[in-house]
């Protein structure tokens, strides 16, 4: 021990010490603070030095389920439950447990072993709708009362089943008639922010968060309505300020990490998604888009196939991963069900989105012209969308507006959309119904060889066939029989050699080109015709003097 050699400073009697003892807080004081990995650690202490009260599981488990430690929280229940001298009221808040861990079934086995409270109506009610009980549903509903705890219930019903409208007004009804039920502010913004009314939720949030400035739940809404009205960088300006006064044990860091996989563009989505699938409702939608996003339909229908979707979002979302699946392995009745969750959307709502989905409807049924008149009224809205445009240029395209399909082709930007063979194949088209076909031409030599490129080379030697541009049709032609001896390809070549000559007959083709015709045909050495139209065109040439090689 060091030994103070610092003098005494002043004088006088000594009457005590006269510092102001530092409070210790209490259990109450931790869990008033809603600081509950606090209050735990207080109860853990008293556990250990004896000073616990015959109440300290039910404490400890009541500390764990409002940090959402379910499990542990269900594991402490569930030992108590095991008594012979338990507080009957033990099996609801186990059932609690059970159905926030999504385990329905048991939850409503415990619930009926419970007394009949309040607590266990409620209970029941929210389990029912879970397991889709209607008939159970209304019995119970009926069973609600007129204290606060009753109407909330009613009122997460209804937003639980996308009734957001009448929700809100039913939050802001208590809001108005508690003042001190500040929880009530995060209800109605999240009908808010449901709805797209983001300057209500905003406002909604203010007042929550003078309050409690280090809610996750408000915190990570607000992140989320500035990621609406701007950007990621925004959304993640608004997660930090967050982050700045939370503490580091503070609930919600599984649904930080999720919206920061949203806020990213997917940025880490394979690392961070899969394990919260259960756990954040959102985590597997999100998990499916990022699927779908990178073109794997597979992984991304696996995910949705069981899904229910039960708001105009879902619906969308399974029908676009459907159609993808559908396309990408040409399954007729996965393409009809895509069609299905566009239509509902569609039929149900007259907006941006519910047009936008019964033009996607209407494109999957090939009824080219209704998804035309849809996309051209929300135009406005969508003008440099490059997604809205490749659809839109397509549908143009079907209906033989092939001038203002190819100019809305050659608007878009996104590189992974030019180099999708169905941008390249409809432009190639455009390019050729437009009396352009050597553009087409250039098309197919930019492209790399595979099976595209020869898909290509078949699309633009049949639609130059086809409209009478002899010379593309020609080479093309020719160039498919080089690669494949099928006797069709020579007999595309020859009607296209024979109709470029007739079109060097009658002036419309430079008589230079003749030349190219007898090199396409003298390409192919195994057909008699060969010879007898090369000497046609040879004495033709002969008597115009031409000069052939």
């Amino acid at each position: 021990m060091i030994l103070s050699r610092q003098k005494p400073v002043g004088g006088g009697t000594y009457t005590g010490d006269k510092t102001k003892k530092k409070k210790i807080p209490k259990f109450e004081d931790f869990v008033e603070d809603r600081d509950y990995t606090g209050a735990i650690t207080v109860l853990e202490f008293n556990q250990q030095t004896g000073k616990a009260n015959k109440n300290v599981d039910l404490w400890l488990a009541y500390c764990y389920f409002h940090l959402a430690e379910f499990k542990k929280a269900f594991e402490i229940y569930s030992s108590l439950i095991k008594k012979a001298d338990v507080d009957p009221s033990v099996y609801l808040y186990c059932a609690c447990c059970c159905f926030y861990m999504g385990w329905h079934k048991e939850a409503e086995s415990l619930a009926q072993k419970g007394p009949d409270t309040s607590l266990k109506n409620r209970l029941l009610f929210h389990i029912s709708h879970k397991l889709h009980r209607h008939s159970a549903m209304m019995s119970y509903h009926s069973k609600l009362g007129d204290e606060i705890d009753d109407k909330l219930c009613y009122t997460s019903i209804q937003f639980l089943r996308s009734h957001y409208r009448e929700a809100m007004q039913h939050y802001n009804h208590q809001i108005n008639l508690n003042k001190d039920y500040h929880a009530l502010q995060i209800y109605a913004a999240l009908c808010a922010y449901k709805l797209e009314y983001y300057e209500y939720c905003i406002d909604h949030l203010a007042e929550y968060l003078q309050y409690y400035p280090d809610s996750a739940i408000a915190s990570n809404l607000k992140a989320c309505v500035h990621f609406r009205l701007y950007d990621g960088k925004a959304a993640e300006g608004e997660l930090k300020h967050y982050l700045d006064v939370a503490s580091p044990s503070a609930f919600g860091s599984e649904f930080i990490n999720h919206n920061k996989v949203i806020f990213r563009r997917g940025e880490s989505a394979l690392q961070i998604l899969p394990p919260l699938v259960g756990i954040i409702p959102e985590a597997k939608l999100n998990l499916a888009l990022y699927y779908f996003t990178q073109e794997e339909y597979l992984e991304a229908f696996q995910l949705v196939e069981f899904m229910e979707p039960a708001t105009p979002n879902e619906y969308v979302i399974k029908g676009a991963i459907y159609a993808g699946y559908g396309q990408e392995e040409s399954l007729r009745h996965i393409i009809s069900m895509a069609q299905q969750c566009y239509h509902k959307v569609g039929s149900s709502a007259d907006t941006l989105v519910g047009r936008q989905c019964t033009a996607c409807s209407n494109f999957l049924t090939k009824n080219f012209e209704q998804v035309v008149v849809y996309l051209d009224s929300i135009k406005g809205y969508l003008y440099g969308d490059d997604v809205y445009n490749f659809n839109y240029a397509q549908a143009k395209a079907a209906c033989g507006n092939y001038k203002d399909a190819e100019d809305i082709f050659i608007g878009i930007k996104n590189e992974r959309l030019k180099s999708d063979y169905v941008y390249t194949s409809w432009l190639a088209r455009c390019y050729i119904m437009n009396k352009r076909p050597q553009l087409a031409w250039e098309l197919y030599n930019k492209m790399e060889t595979s099976s595209d490129s020869f898909s290509l080379l078949h699309l633009i030697a049949n639609d130059c066939y086809r409209t009478r541009q002899y010379y593309i049709a020609a080479k093309a032609f020719d160039l498919m029989e080089r690669l494949d001896s099928n006797p069709e390809y020579w007999e595309g070549k020859r009607g296209a050699c024979v109709g470029l000559f007739q079109m060097i007959i009658s002036g419309d083709e430079p008589r230079e080109t003749i030349q190219e015709v007898i090199l396409m045909l003298r390409g192919t050495t195994s057909n008699p015709q060969v010879e007898y139209i090369i000497r046609t065109i040879g004495k033709w040439a002969k008597e115009h003097q031409i000069p052939l090689k």
